[in-house]
C-alpha cells in the first residue's frame, strides 16, 4: 500500500470518529441518490424523510431535472422547502410557482452546441417548461421522458430557441467523450479576469458538469449545486455549517464543498467520494435511508468505504 493511500485511509478514520455537527437541513440529489436506478422512491427513503421531519430537520431536493420532472416527489415526501431544478437554475415552490431563475446567455448556446457536436454528443434544450430535441428517439430521450413524466417537443433545429435557456444538455453513450466535452466546454467559456493581480481570478460564462455519466449539463454560471446550498441557507435562514448534502455524481461535488457535512452514495466514483465527509451504500441498497439513519439522525456515524 502506498504512503498516499495509507494517509488517505487515516484521514477517513479520523473523520469517522469526530463529533458530528448539528444538522438542520439535508439537501439531496434525486437520481441515483434519493431514488433508485429505476427511479423508485422506496418506502424506507420516504420513512427516513418523515423521521427527519419529526426530529425538526428540514429536507430539500435538487436535480438537473426540470421542475415538472420532480413533481411526483412533492406529495410523497410532503415537501415544503424550495425545490432547486436545473441544478439551481430555477427555484420553485412546492406548487411549482417560480421563486427565481437564472438562464444562459443567448450567445453561448450555439458555440456550446458546436463543441458538443464535435465530441459526438446530441444536444437538448430546456427552456421555460418545455424540453426540445431534434431526434424523437435519440440517445436517452425515451428514458428521460419516462423519468420526467412529460414528452419532448421535437424540432428540426433550435433556431429561435436560444434565448432564456435554463439548461443545455449534451448526450452520448460514449462516456469518455462526455467527460472530454465537459472539460472542453469549461475551457471554452472560462476566461482569466483581473490578470494584473498576483493571483488572477478565473471567471466563467457557464457551469458545465456531468449529472449522469452520459449527460453533460450546461447551465448559468451560478446555476450549480454549490449555489443551491448557499441560496437555501439564505432562504431558510440556516447556517451552511448546519446543512448536510448527499449525492453521487461530479455535479454534486460543488454542494459538498459548500455544506457542513457531505455524503457520497456507494456507487459514486472516487472523485466524488474523496470530496465527501462520509460514504453510504448504493442507491440500490437503500443508501439514502442508511445515510439519514447513520449520519443525520444518529449521534454517531460510521464512515464506510
Amino acid at each position: 500500500m502506498s504512503a498516499t493511500h495509507t494517509t488517505a485511509n487515516k484521514e477517513r478514520e479520523v473523520s469517522s470518529t469526530r463529533t458530528p455537527a448539528t444538522i438542520r437541513l439535508l439537501v439531496a440529489d434525486v437520481d441515483g441518490t434519493l431514488v433508485t436506478h429505476d427511479k423508485v422512491l422506496t418506502q424506507r427513503a420516504r420513512a427516513a424523510v418523515a423521521k427527519m421531519r419529526s426530529a425538526g430537520i428540514q429536507f430539500a431536493i435538487t436535480s438537473g431535472r426540470p421542475p415538472r420532472g420532480m413533481e411526483m416527489l412533492i406529495a410523497p415526501l410532503a415537501l415544503t422547502t424550495p425545490i432547486a431544478a436545473f441544478n439551481g437554475g430555477m427555484f420553485v415552490k412546492p406548487d411549482l410557482s417560480v421563486i427565481e431563475q437564472r438562464v444562459l446567455q443567448a450567445d453561448v448556446i450555439e458555440p456550446a452546441m458546436e463543441t458538443m457536436r464535435k465530441h459526438g454528443l446530441d444536444s437538448w434544450i430546456y427552456r421555460g417548461t418545455e424540453w426540445f430535441v431534434r431526434d424523437r428517439h435519440g440517445p436517452h430521450v425515451d428514458r428521460e421522458e419516462w423519468t420526467v413524466k412529460f414528452p419532448p417537443t421535437v424540432v428540426s433545429d433550435f433556431q429561435g430557441l436560444t434565448n432564456d435557456v435554463a439548461k443545455l444538455v449534451g448526450v452520448s453513450d460514449d462516456l469518455d467523450a462526455v467527460q472530454r466535452c465537459e472539460a472542453a466546454v469549461r475551457k471554452q467559456f472560462g476566461t482569466d479576469v483581473h490578470t494584473k493581480q498576483s493571483t488572477p481570478k478565473r471567471d466563467t460564462l457557464v457551469t458545465a458538469a456531468r449529472s449522469q455519466p452520459y449527460y453533460l449539463d450546461v447551465t448559468h454560471p451560478e446555476a450549480n449545486k454549490g449555489y443551491v446550498v448557499t441560496r437555501l441557507s439564505e432562504l431558510l435562514d440556516i447556517p451552511i455549517t448546519e446543512i448536510a448534502t448527499i449525492g453521487d455524481m461530479p455535479n454534486d461535488i460543488s454542494m459538498f464543498k459548500n455544506s457542513g457535512t457531505s455524503i457520497a452514495m456507494g456507487q459514486a466514483g472516487e472523485e466524488v467520494k474523496s470530496a465527501a465527509t462520509y460514504s453510504t451504500s448504493s442507491s440500490e441498497e437503500e443508501g439514502f435511508a442508511k445515510a439519514v439513519e447513520d449520519f443525520v439522525l444518529s449521534n454517531e456515524g460510521q464512515f464506510s468505504r
